[in-house]
């Protein structure tokens, strides 16, 4: 009884010393004997699962607001009489990023801690009127002309395509696949790579 007594208190103590030994001979002693190095599965297949695990990587928002004019008008007979137009005050958004589900094995590189990835092109997810935002402003119908059904709802179609021709112009694609690097870049150092190319 005596020795398992003498035997648990001598391996607490040894336990104790090592834990706290940080320098010298006895800090690489403890370090071997304590030590639990973080290891990464750094195989190309995982990697890639990680990067698809973002999956639609939304990165840029676009907001617009503005004024878009519809207008129906006869060639011949003045809009005073048979013209219709209307003013719709606009909110839209749009955004954009990197669909990560496109990404195929032959996208990634991994060698000796290096990494190369190449990114799926960047895309123009969505560019959508927020209805609860957007209203007509001014409503003008001709004297002998009803007003037009349609021509609210064909004029916020020419508001989305405003949107989206805005957006693209103010290079939101660019923008995307910036800040999609980024993204992928930081979660790569994070999985222990020492060289990082995302592109």
């Amino acid at each position: 009884m005596a020795l398992v007594i003498v035997f648990l208190v001598g391996s607490a103590a040894m336990i104790l010393y090592l834990r706290h030994a940080v320098t010298g001979a006895s800090g690489r002693i403890a370090s071997l004997l304590l030590g639990r190095p973080v290891s990464y599965d750094t195989s190309v297949p995982v990697v890639i699962e990680k990067i698809q695990s973002l999956r639609r990587l939304e990165t840029v928002s676009y907001s617009m607001d503005t004024i878009v004019e519809g207008k129906r008008s006869s060639d011949v007979l003045p809009d005073l009489l048979f013209g219709d137009r209307l003013l719709l005050v606009v909110h839209g958004q749009a955004i954009a990023g990197v669909d990560l589900a496109k990404l195929k094995p032959e996208d990634v590189k991994v060698a000796n801690g290096a990494i190369h990835v190449e990114l799926p092109a960047s895309e123009l997810f969505s560019a959508n009127i927020d209805n609860r935002k957007t209203r007509v402003y001014l409503r003008t119908t001709g004297l002998f002309v009803p007003a037009d059904q349609n021509l609210e709802t064909e004029t916020r179609a020419k508001a989305e395509e405003q949107l989206k021709q805005a957006a693209l112009k103010d290079s939101i694609l660019d923008n995307a696949k910036r800040n999609a690097q980024t993204t992928v870049t930081t979660m790569l150092n994070g999985l222990g790579f020492t060289r990082v190319d995302v592109k």
